[in-house]
């Protein structure tokens, strides 16, 4: 796996998919938030749980479902979804995805 530098690098390719699996990497780890790329391979998830702050989730390819409060949104690479603090979430893989997470910590 490539290492985080200064240069232009493909943030899609800084994580990759294991059968059977949920991988993450963290990017940046902050006191001011952290940005953690995710490998979802077909039918894998988290389940439902909640996060003391607010989180953004950027699809970079495939399908997921993300449910935020209980509502279910079908997602597809580019879309995006906020899941409010404290607010119970969780996500599926629909198809095998890549999503950026933006946890944002105030």
């Amino acid at each position: 796996m490539k290492e985080l530098s200064s240069q232009p690098q493909k943030l899609i390719e800084l994580v990759e998919y294991q059968a059977g699996s949920v991988v993450s990497r963290t990017l940046i780890n902050e006191k001011a938030g952290t940005l953690t790329l995710f490998a979802f391979d077909e039918k894998e998830g988290l389940s439902e749980h909640t996060a003391p702050f607010d989180a953004l989730v950027h699809i970079l390819e495939g399908e997921a479902e993300v449910v935020v409060s209980g509502k279910p949104f079908q997602l597809k690479q580019g879309d995006i979804v906020v899941m409010p603090a404290n607010e119970p979430h969780a996500l599926k893989a629909l198809a095998r995805f890549k999503m950026l997470l933006t946890m944002i910590r105030s």
